[in-house]
């Protein structure tokens, strides 16, 4: 596949070496043209010289044949106006936008346009590590709605299935750990000791969800 990315930043260049490892073809945009160092003698991509929303740059890095377009910049404003020219004006069919401002993330995300808000991720990993007993987010959608947690059951709910805490909690199974195995249940996946399990919930509900499975199952006696 062929990846046009905007912005050879410390992430646009990690990415562009990445791809590029794995034989896909890459141009990178930058209008430094000292970023382009960070790529290493090794990378074999196109490097170009210019502004990442420039119709004449965004056609030598060869946007109309992209599969992919990444803004990775470090100006919003900027990331998301390539984004949309990608998008909008090259019919690019993955586009994704790097943003600072988890607000107008919210609103760039209304546009179909997938954004990763990096402050609140960040933040987000951070308080993994900093505070591992107040079980934050292990992963939050860019618009701050859903996240990604870790939800320990009662041993009551050991032999019973997926479907079942899901209809308790009111929350979706996202995944299961078994054996150190990542494994997607289904409805009728029976729970299994040492399972660990891992919900999709809002913040409304998330508080909830930990508080009905961790109590045990009426009639388990």
């Amino acid at each position: 596949m062929h990846v046009v990315i905007m912005g050879c930043g410390r992430v646009g260049a990690a990415l562009a070496q990445h791809l590029s490892s794995r034989d896909h073809s890459v141009a990178i945009i930058d209008q430094n043209p000292e970023a382009f160092r960070r790529l290493g003698a090794e990378f074999e991509g196109q490097s170009i010289t210019g502004v990442g929303f420039d119709r004449q740059i965004l056609t030598e890095a060869g946007i109309a044949r992209a599969d992919a377009f990444a803004a990775v910049s470090s100006g919003d404003n900027s990331n998301i106006i390539a984004a949309r020219v990608a998008r909008e004006l090259y019919n690019v069919k993955t586009v994704v936008a790097r943003i600072y401002d988890s607000q107008r993330a919210i609103v760039y995300e209304r546009l179909g346009i997938p954004t990763i808000a990096t402050v609140r991720w960040t933040a987000d990993r951070f308080l993994r590590y900093l505070l591992p007993d107040e079980q934050t987010p292990l992963w939050r959608d860019p618009t701050a709605t859903v996240s990604l947690i870790e939800v320990p059951v009662d041993p009551t709910w050991i032999g019973r299935t997926v479907h079942g805490l899901e209809k308790a909690t009111g929350a979706r199974v996202a995944y299961l750990m078994r054996f150190g195995l990542g494994t997607l249940p289904t409805e009728s996946t029976v729970l299994q000791d040492g399972d660990q399990v891992f919900m999709l919930v809002t913040d409304e509900i998330k508080a909830s969800v930990r508080s009905v499975a961790a109590t045990a199952v009426e009639g388990s006696d």
